[in-house]
Order: C-alpha cells, then sequence, then structure tokens
C-alpha cells in the first residue's frame, strides 16, 4: 500500500478533465466536481465525457478508490423544512447517480444544518434518513460525509454527531466518513503536536471507529484553534503548522486512501503534494 495524495482539480470542460488536471500536478488521487457544484441542477453527462474519462483514467493509472467527488454546497440532508428536504435529497441522489455512471466509489458531502429550526438530534436524524434514501436507490456508491468546522449552525463538527449519523444508516458497508484536517483544528481538535494529533485521531477511532475512515481533506486553517471559523491555508502557512501533515504522512492507517489538498494556492498543489511525498514512511 501506498499514499495516494492528490487535489480538488477542476473539471471544467468535462469531467475527463480532471483526470489530466490531476496528472499535471503530480497527483495519483484527486477530487471533482461531477456538475456545477453552486447549482441544484446540471445537465446530464454526455456518453463521450464519461468514456474519455474512464479512457483517461486507465491511461494515467487512478483507481476509482482514490478518486473522492464533492457534492454540491447547496445540498442541506437535514433540513427543517420538507420542500426544501426533498430539493436536497433529489440532488445528493442525483450526485451519487453520477458517480454511479463514472464507475466512482466514493461521494464526499456536508451533512447539513439544523438552521435553529429543529432539535439537533432530529436534525442528525434526518440526515441518516437521507443517506438510507439514497442508498436504497443506488449501487457501490459509499456515502462519505465529512466533518465541518461549525460555522453557523452546521452540524458535523463534533465526531459524536458523525458517530449517531452513522448509528443510523443501514448499510454500514457504504457510508464513511473523510476527516478535513482545518475543519477538525477550527471545531477544537488539536492538530499543533504530535500529542494532540494523537488525541484527536485516538478519539476519533473511539467515538467514530477507524474503520469509517475513507479519505482526509489537507489543509492548514486561517482560523484559530476553536474559532469554528472555516477558512482554508496552505500547508504549514497558517495556525496548524505543518505538524499534522509530517505525522498523516508517517501514519500506515492513512494509506490507501485519498488525501485531498482543498488549499488555496493551486499555483502551488504540485509543490504541497512533493513535499507530502517527501515525508512519506518509507
Amino acid at each position: 500500500m501506498t499514499y495516494y495524495i492528490g487535489a480538488h482539480v477542476s473539471a471544467a470542460g468535462g469531467v475527463q478533465n480532471s483526470v489530466k488536471n490531476a496528472h499535471e500536478i503530480g497527483a495519483n488521487a484527486f477530487a471533482l466536481f461531477t456538475k456545477n457544484n453552486r447549482r441544484w441542477e446540471g445537465p446530464p453527462l454526455k456518453k463521450a465525457d464519461i468514456e474519455s474519462y474512464q479512457r483517461f483514467l486507465q491511461v494515467y493509472q487512478y483507481s476509482p478508490k482514490h478518486i473522492l467527488p464533492h457534492a454540491s454546497y447547496l445540498i442541506n440532508p437535514g433540513h427543517h423544512d420538507p420542500e426544501q428536504l426533498a430539493k436536497s435529497r433529489n440532488a445528493l441522489l442525483d450526485e451519487f447517480q453520477r458517480c454511479e455512471q463514472l464507475g466512482i466509489e466514493l461521494i464526499n458531502f456536508h451533512p447539513g444544518s439544523h438552521l435553529n429550526k429543529m432539535p439537533v438530534n432530529d436534525c442528525l436524524a434526518t440526515i441518516a434518513e437521507s443517506i438510507n434514501m439514497v442508498l436504497d436507490q443506488t449501487k457501490g456508491v459509499t456515502a462519505v460525509i465529512e466533518n465541518t468546522a461549525g460555522q453557523g449552525s452546521n452540524l458535523g463538527f463534533d465526531f459524536e454527531h458523525l458517530a449517531r449519523i452513522i448509528e443510523d444508516v443501514e448499510d454500514k458497508s457504504r457510508v464513511g466518513v473523510c476527516i478535513d484536517t482545518c475543519h477538525a483544528f477550527a471545531a477544537g481538535y488539536e492538530l499543533r503536536t504530535e500529542e494532540g494529533c494523537d488525541q484527536t485521531f485516538e478519539t476519533f477511532d473511539q467515538v467514530v471507529g477507524f474503520d469509517y475512515l475513507r479519505a482526509l481533506h489537507l489543509n492548514d486553517s486561517k482560523g484559530a484553534f476553536d474559532s469554528r471559523v472555516d477558512r482554508h491555508h496552505s500547508l504549514g502557512k497558517g495556525e496548524i503548522g505543518e505538524t499534522p501533515f509530517r505525522y498523516i504522512m508517517q501514519d500506515d492507517r492513512f494509506r490507501n486512501m485519498p488525501l485531498i489538498l482543498e488549499t488555496i494556492e493551486p499555483e502551488i498543489w504540485k509543490d504541497e503534494i512533493a513535499w507530502l511525498r517527501s515525508l512519506e514512511a518509507k
């Protein structure tokens, strides 16, 4: 097993271009949007684009296991309003179906927000129900819930939230978690020291379970510790520093899963990936 490192690359001009864009930065994993992430609906994937995407995966030697698309930011699977909830569920289903068409095995999304309109536990139960509904209508795609920074009324900043959602998901084989380092730090999980990393990942293992960890988003943070501010920074340039990234690249538990940069300077992604590779445990 090795480390699979990449970034959230552009799919402008067709999903197949994401593969070439990942290759150009020296990535062996990547993330993408399969549609416009700021719109509820997108045009159907073109057959020619799907075929080109599959061909490029073979040419550049990418595995579906190391591709982590991100669903639209508009989706709120825990919405209190029935009409808005239905809209979010339909949009999430569409994201899963696009992954089915492309042969992608994972889809990453934010769990949702209670918008100060419902109790936290009710919102978490609604999120799980949304996941169950989508999983029932699709095959082969795993729901990967991302931890959040806890801005506003967003849930998922507490590992307990993730555990409660998973508890209510019927098919445990098709649900997992993506830990975003910026979000975790902003939510109050210490990552600035090796001891802090040990404690944070031990807590995750105890509360959620390492078996559910499917991916990491590697981001430094412009926001302070426990600030609940979701602002990414380039690796080593923010409030977190280099320690957790060195830690992750020396820990076998993070091998064979997508490690995805969402840092703020795409022009240095190639350098960031090369730096992470230089830290790999051999």
